[in-house]
């Protein structure tokens, strides 16, 4: 298969027809990459010793929130 640029789509899939999706995707050569996957592949990216505390954290929040 060619490498392509994907494209992304979301996709409601009914939950009886999830296995038919994941055999045509496999068949297809396309990625399903469900919001779990998605939201744990970025936390899992995300660095794990910040040098900030909970305040300064929420300071960031607030300042974004309140003030822009």
């Amino acid at each position: 298969m060619m490498n392509t640029a994907m494209q992304t789509v979301n996709v409601g899939i009914p939950s009886s027809e999830m296995k038919f999706f994941q055999e045509l995707a496999k068949k297809m050569g396309w990625e399903i990459r469900t919001p779990e996957r998605v939201l744990d592949a970025f936390i899992s990216s995300r660095p794990k010793d910040v040098d900030l505390t909970d305040d300064e954290i929420m300071e960031e929040v607030r300042e974004v929130r309140y003030n822009r």
